[in-house]
């Protein structure tokens, strides 16, 4: 499937658990390197927060061209 395709936002978090909470840079980098990996498909909408042990970034799908319609191809009788 293919959510940001469809138009579908998607949001994107790294959970952390116990004292895990001290390497808060690790997971703002590891969204950061998502975000990048899916520059071409989708624009950040916030940049990587804290919502409690959570730390979420929020990506938007690009405008782009509609992709064309599937035609049906119909042989023509001569």
């Amino acid at each position: 499937m293919n959510f940001l395709g469809e138009g579908s936002k998607v949001k994107a978090y790294v959970f952390f658990r116990g004292r895990s909470i001290l390497f808060k840079e690790q997971g703002e980098v590891l969204l950061l390197r998502f975000a990048n990996d899916l520059e071409e498909y989708a624009k950040v909408e916030h940049m990587p927060i804290m919502e409690g042990k959570r730390m979420s970034v929020m990506l938007s799908p690009k405008k782009s061209t509609p992709a064309p319609k599937k035609e049906n191809k119909e042989k023509k009788e001569e």
